[in-house]
């Protein structure tokens, strides 16, 4: 459901700025758990003075590790909402 209007002949800038205005919740989720992992990442391998193809290994697994932590939040959403119904 879009709460901001959508005009056809819209700019790039406007488009863009639709575009936000209808994720800014997902993208904020995002960005909040993408600046979480990489301080995490960095904060450990930087106190146990990791090489840094760990560094980089572990960074990289932040990819599959977003795609759990949001599946589990939605198989999470939904068994709570059958206990509910």
């Amino acid at each position: 459901m879009s709460l901001a209007p959508v005009v056809p002949d819209m700019g790039w800038l406007a488009k863009i700025g639709n575009h936000i205005y209808e994720n800014k919740d997902g993208m904020v989720f995002d960005m909040a758990f993408a600046l979480a992992w990489v301080t995490i990442v960095v904060a450990f391998v930087t106190i146990v003075d990791g090489p840094d193809w760990a560094r980089y290994l572990l960074l990289a697994a932040g990819i599959p590790a977003y795609f759990g932590f949001v599946h589990s939040l939605e198989w999470a959403k939904q068994n709570q909402q059958r206990r509910t119904s």
